[in-house]
This record gives structure tokens, sequence and C-alpha cells, in this order.
């Protein structure tokens, strides 16, 4: 029998509003989504202004951290041609997502969830995200 370590909706509530928090520190509205240990989406936020297609991306590269369990900026500098992972944007349908913005969420050496974010920069999206998996107290990859 396994134990398994997963973020509840409250974690997810805390992580999205730290989220918020910093997004609007910076002023840029943001996509914002929380997934458990195996990539399932906990919670979603929009907030006003975000940009629609970035509601996917949000999900997805939340979706991305968490399987890789390392962040998604660090696939896609392992993503470039001649890299070991090139193309791996378009594996599982097109759900991995090779850009800045999405962070596993960490209790101790444990992947619990992620978090991704998405409507700015590259830049803008991890900081955001480093920023809501630090309100769960955790360290980020």
């Amino acid at each position: 029998m396994l134990t398994i370590k997963r973020l509840d909706i409250e974690d997810a509530n805390a992580v999205i509003a730290a989220a918020r928090s910093k997004a609007r520190e910076i002023g840029v509205a943001m996509c914002i989504a929380v997934t458990d240990e195996s990539g399932n989406l906990i919670a979603f936020e929009r907030m006003d202004g975000a940009k629609i297609t970035s509601i996917n991306l949000a999900i997805d590269k939340s979706y991305t951290a968490t399987g890789i369990q390392k962040s998604t900026q660090a696939l896609g500098e392992v993503n470039q041609p001649g890299m070991p992972a090139h193309g791996i944007a378009s594996a599982l349908g097109g759900s991995m997502v090779a850009v800045a913005g999405g962070v596993p969420v960490l209790s101790g050496s444990d992947v619990v969830g992620g978090i991704g974010v998405s409507s700015g920069s590259p830049a803008q999206d991890h900081e955001v995200a480093v920023a809501g998996a630090a309100a769960f107290n955790v360290t980020t990859v």
C-alpha cells in the first residue's frame, strides 16, 4: 500500500492567493492553475484581464511541472535543437509545455502538486509561480 502526499483544496487556494498577490505586485493579470501530485487540476483562477489563451497554458504548465518534477523553465532549456529533450513539447497531445511558468510544489523531496502561471512574459510567469509555490513553505526546482 502506498501513502501519497498531495495538496488539498485549502493548500491550492493558499498557493493561488500568494501567486495572485505577486501578480498584482508586478502589475500583470494572470491565469493560475494548481494540480495535485498526479497532475490533475485542483484549483484555477483567471484574474480579471488575464489572457484567455493563457487558461490552458497555465493548466498545462502545472501538469508538466508536476509530471517532470522540475520547472517548465528547466524543460525549456533542454528542449532546444540538439538538446536531449528537443521536441518533447509535442508529447502527450501537446500538453507538455517547455515555457517558463510551471513549478512543482514540494514537501521535503516529495512532489505534492504543481503550479502553472500564464499571461505575462516567461520570466514574469516563472516569478509568480515561484511565489505561489513558496506559500506552501517549500522549495522549488
